[in-house]
């Protein structure tokens, strides 16, 4: 039965090629003496036909050369039969006679039907000089030895797989032929061995490949449409596992998918599909970290079908994969993190790359930093086993960026897989890191990109906080630029990974230097402690120091404190379109009082009293506004606690750079005598319109729901009787405004203390306990409120010093 089934499948063949040739005679006919041309043409091509006859004088002469032959057979004469081929090679077919050559390669076809399932041993001496025809000028015996071809190899069937290497890549050539008649020859002859190679289990595959790899990179459309066409056939046999060999191919086939052909596109996006189908039924027996770095290379690639289809294998791949793939996330994130900002034209590649971070960034588990990167390794089957594979996946896991250098996949070695490998999988952190700092510098990447960069920041510093300080250094200037980000979603990224860094235990070191461990040169941004000054700590408050009390935060936490003024300072307009929403928001991440502390406590020694008096207002109206820091203020007003009132006199000495802030920090802590003696001093101070502008927002602030409380102690006038004197003293301030008018009212609502009275007249205040109990000494602070008002009215008289000056010069 399947001797008869190869039999009409030659005989399928063969009418096939019969019609391709008459379709070939027939345009060959045209013009004078054509019929008798045709004739002739005919007869020499019926001459190497297996069954038919040609002219009387071919006939006779092949039918005296097949008869000789078929007696060199019968008498197994085998010297005579390799003499009868060499004269046909030698001095036919390889002659330098057109003719020659033509009679040559009909008499090679006529020796191979003679010689029947025996021309096997005889294939080589066939299949050579008809192999050397196919480079020939004529395009007429390119076409006769392509017929030549096809009947030895119709002879002889299975027994020719020896020689595919080289039939192969002789018929690689002629798909490229530019007569189209070659080339519809050569299609049959392909069909042929394809049907060899599907029927036999006896295909060479290991020795196929190299020549496959080879072809593969051929920039020739109709070669390109050859060598996927065969991998089509390969991979759709069961016996032939391809899929172990793809690392050889796949770099090619992503080529090919470039192709400007959509015929031939279409047929790569099949390959590739049918490909990847295999890989997700058999993934345990896929090369993954060999072709690693191939897919991060076509993720960038500019044709958007090449990008598409890449990004949809890497997201196979690291679903598959899983931690296999962590050696590449550096190279892998290059190729995904700029997809994130594209438009709706490309979101389909967007969706894929969104789905390729989100699998990637959870690859990385704790045990990243627990265990050292030389001893971490887990058991994975179906991995390279020899020593060039070894060295190939520890480079790739050195620096994956570089991925893109080795782009001549061509030389790669076909490896044996073994099922019980262990290799190293470790988390290339320096290089991740690397990329996303490149990003984050980089100016002209999107919105989702730089979000993605300080979500996968902050992921890494949750799950690997040891090893990630170690560039916390080098990371925290571009951190700290990243604050001046037009987007808000960014800034809270970024304040994210800050809070993060100045919080997480891993980040606590010996006093206030970097890490230990850390190797990372500083950046430009300085993260020096400044020198504390004796005289801040009160000489008469027992227990009140200015130096903040964080137990919760780390070492970077003050560092991130100093560096985030230092910024507002330099960037003016910073602070003001977004100082109040970064330091309302590190309020909700870290602890408020933290925050507030640290801040006075470097803004006490802020030579620049200017930016000193601009930064305490705007804390100070956050304090007093936020809902953020409803807690805080609660603790402020009661001043209950040791650690409450080491706040206010914190806060008090820097809030003294301005003294509007400082009398509502008052009123705030209902300090309201202390709060009075301050604005007896304002008779002594400079009053500008800046100055009577932010009375005039104290009052609105005192009408707000914030000093609600503040407003019912009015009604108790015998207790309160600073707090009346105080608004009274802001009100003689106030030129005649809304203001003025505003605070007028107010103060005309008080009601008469002898109406008021009650007759539990001797009961003491709660407020002289609260106060008398605080153990603050007011006077030390009014002094220092003095000291630094002395300051800022120096400063003022320098710098109109120095306006008059420019004045002079320039009408000189």
């Amino acid at each position: 039965m399947a001797s008869r089934g190869r039999a009409g499948r030659a005989g399928s063949r063969g009418r096939r090629w019969r019609r391709v040739r008459g379709r070939r005679d027939h345009e060959r006919g045209a013009g004078p003496g054509a019929a008798g041309a045709q004739r002739g043409a005919g007869a020499e091509r019926q001459a190497v036909r297996e069954e038919e006859g040609g002219g009387p004088g071919d006939r006779e002469v092949r039918g005296g050369l097949c008869r000789l032959v078929r007696e060199f057979v019968a008498q197994n004469n085998t010297s005579q039969i390799k003499h009868v081929i060499q004269i046909l090679s030698q001095e036919f077919a390889l002659s330098q006679h057109p003719h020659s050559r033509k009679g040559g390669l009909i008499g090679l076809a006529a020796c191979s039907i003679a010689l029947g399932k025996d021309s096997g041993l005889y294939l080589k001496e066939l299949i050579e000089p008809v192999l050397t025809c196919f480079n020939d000028a004529d395009s007429r015996l390119r076409y006769y030895a392509c017929e030549a071809l096809y009947n030895i190899v119709k002879v002889a069937r299975g027994s020719v797989l020896p020689h595919f290497n080289v039939l192969f890549d002789g018929l690689s050539k002629l798909a490229a032929d530019p007569d189209p008649n070659v080339k519809s020859g050569s299609e049959l002859l392909d069909r042929l061995l394809k049907d060899i190679v599907t029927e036999s289990n006896q295909f060479d595959l290991v020795g196929f490949i190299p020549l496959l790899r080879e072809r593969i990179y051929s920039n020739n459309q109709y070669a390109r449409q050859f060598i996927i066409s065969w991998i089509l056939v390969l991979e759709s046999v069961p016996d032939i596992n391809l899929l172990d060999y793809l690392p050889e191919i796949l770099d090619g086939l992503f080529q090919i998918l470039g192709d400007n052909s959509k015929e031939i596109r279409k047929m790569c996006e099949v390959a590739l599909g049918e490909f990847l189908k295999e890989i997700k039924k058999n993934p345990s027996s896929v090369k993954f970290a060999e072709m690693a770095n191939i897919l991060v290379i076509h993720c960038q690639a500019a044709d958007d079908l090449i990008q598409l289809t890449a990004m949809c294998w890497m997201r196979e791949f690291i679903q598959l994969a899983g931690r296999v793939m962590l050696p590449y996330s550096s190279g892998i994130l290059t190729a995904v993190l700029p997809c994130l900002s594209y438009d709706d034209r490309k979101k389909n590649i967007k969706e894929v790359a969104n789905v390729c971070n989100q699998s990637l960034m959870k690859l990385v588990i704790p045990e990243d930093d627990e265990m050292d990167e030389t001893k971490q390794s887990m058991t994975l089957p179906a991995e390279p086993t020899s020593q060039e594979s070894l060295s190939k996946t520890e480079a790739a896991s050195s620096g994956s960026l570089d991925a893109s250098g080795d782009s001549n996949f061509s030389n790669s070695s076909v490896f044996t897989v073994t099922s019980s490998e262990r290799i190293q999988v470790t988390l290339n952190l320096d290089g991740i890191v690397q990329v996303l700092d490149c990003h984050l510098h980089d100016t002209s990447i999107g919105m989702m990109t730089r979000i993605a960069v300080l979500k996968w920041l902050y992921h890494l510093y949750i799950k690997t906080p040891r090893k990630m300080f170690r560039h916390t250094d080098s990371l925290f200037p571009i951190l700290l630029r990243t604050l001046s980000d037009e987007s808000d979603e960014v800034i809270l990224k970024d304040l994210e990974v800050l809070a993060e860094i100045a919080s997480s235990p891993a980040g606590q070191t010996e006093g206030h230097g970097p890490s230990d461990s850390s190797d990372v040169r500083p950046g430009p941004v300085e993260l020096h402690i400044p020198a504390r000054t004796s005289q801040l700590s009160s000489s008469g408050t027992k227990g009140l120091e200015c130096s903040p009390s964080t137990p919760t935060m780390n070492s970077y936490f003050y560092k991130f404190m100093i560096n985030l003024l230092k910024r507002f300072s330099s960037e003016r307009k910073l602070l003001e379109t977004r100082g109040a929403f970064i330091i309302r928001q590190l309020c909700l991440l870290l602890n408020a009082e933290n925050i507030f502390h640290s801040m006075a406590d470097i803004l006490l020694r802020e030579e620049d009293l200017k930016f000193a008096s601009t930064m305490v207002h705007t804390l100070n109206t956050i304090l007093l506004t936020s809902s953020e820091l409803f807690q805080l203020r609660n603790q402020l007003k009661d001043l209950r606690t040791p650690e409450s009132r080491n706040l206010f006199c914190c806060l008090y000495r820097s809030w003294c750079h301005n003294p509007v802030t400082t009398v509502s920090l008052c009123f705030l802590t209902q300090n309201y005598k202390h709060a009075y003696d301050l604005i007896q001093k304002f008779g002594d101070l400079e009053v500008t319109v800046d100055f009577l502008t932010e009375v005039d927002k104290l009052v609105q602030l005192i009408e707000c729901p914030i000093f609600t409380y503040l407003r019912l102690q009015l009604l108790d006038v015998k207790n309160n009787p600073y707090l009346i004197k105080a608004l009274y003293g802001l009100l003689m301030l106030l030129p005649q405004s809304s203001a003025f008018q505003l605070l007028s009212h107010r103060l005309q609502c008080v009601p008469n203390p002898e109406l008021m009275q009650t007759t539990d007249s001797t009961k003491p205040s709660t407020g002289f306990k609260r106060m008398t109990a605080s153990n603050i000494d007011y006077t030390e602070l009014l002094q220092h409120f003095e000291k630094v008002q002395n300051k800022h009215l120096e400063a003022r008289h320098q710098r109109a010093g120095r306006a008059e000056q420019l004045d002079r010069r320039v009408v000189l």
